[in-house]
């Protein structure tokens, strides 16, 4: 069970599609205020394992607890105080972008006037502005991207979820939405953050868990990590390589070549 300083907690999750162990006896756990890193090739468990978080995949075994609540028996309450950003966003692209966010906030049962001003917000910050009133179907990856990050910050979550979130996003964008991401951290908002850019993780995110073939490889800071590989001295891009086994490089640019 959690505690009053856990925003998530995960022991013993586990999760198979047919013969794929997608996710193996996974235990980790989020502090308030927390931005914690998930890491790990493709394939590794990371997406399944937020799905999971918010009941939109039941687990085999092991409990999951979000503030306190269980998705399995809250699912509902959870989503309410959760912010998900997905790996490949899926938007209602027969609506424009103002209609989407108009309705995303409806759910979340912002008032009027909040629900004007905190989209108005928004789009001004992330350079929509101007574009609202156009159909979702005829934007470009990167304005979807920022559209879907704006509707899991409407609400104000407790809990970010954030599936490669800056990916197709300007440089600008982006560095908006690592500010805004430190920003609500003092604020108390625990973020959990997965990313293929390993400077960007280290950047942003607190403590980091490198994922493999669904099992934890390592949890600790960037520090802790490089420490663990033997290379104190590297970079995290190094040290995660050797973590997870990857780190033959040299050897397969040299067979390309």
């Amino acid at each position: 069970m959690s505690t009053e300083s856990d925003a998530l907690i995960i022991d013993s999750l586990s999760k198979s599609f047919g013969d794929i162990k997608a996710v193996r006896n996974l235990s980790l756990d989020v502090k308030k205020g927390e931005v914690h890193g998930l890491l790990g090739p493709n394939g590794s468990g990371k997406s399944t394992t937020m799905k999971m978080i918010l009941g939109l995949i039941r687990p085999d075994a092991g409990s999951i607890y979000v503030n306190g609540l269980n998705p399995e028996k809250d699912p509902t309450e959870v989503r309410r105080i959760v912010g998900y950003v997905p790996e490949s966003p899926r938007l209602y692209e027969f609506l424009t972008g103002i209609e989407y966010l108009d309705f995303i906030a409806d759910i979340h049962g912002l008032d009027a006037d909040t629900k004007r001003r905190r989209i108005k917000e928004f789009l001004e910050a992330l350079e929509l502005e101007g574009r609202e009133n156009e159909m979702i179907s005829g934007y470009s990856q990167g304005m979807k991207q920022k559209i879907t990050i704006i509707a899991a910050l409407l609400h104000k979550p407790k809990l970010l979820i954030l599936d490669e979130p800056l990916s197709n996003i300007d440089p600008k964008s982006a560095r908006i939405i690592k500010d805004l991401i430190n920003g609500l951290s003092r604020e108390g908002v625990a973020t959990i953050f997965s990313t293929h850019v390993l400077e960007i993780a280290e950047a942003i995110c607190q403590r980091l868990t490198i994922m493999s073939q669904g099992e934890v490889l390592a949890s600790g800071t960037p520090v802790q990590l490089r420490e663990l590989a033997g290379m104190p001295g590297s970079g995290l891009e190094d040290a995660f390589l050797k973590l997870t086994g990857t780190g033959d490089i040299q050897e397969i640019v040299k067979a390309l070549l």
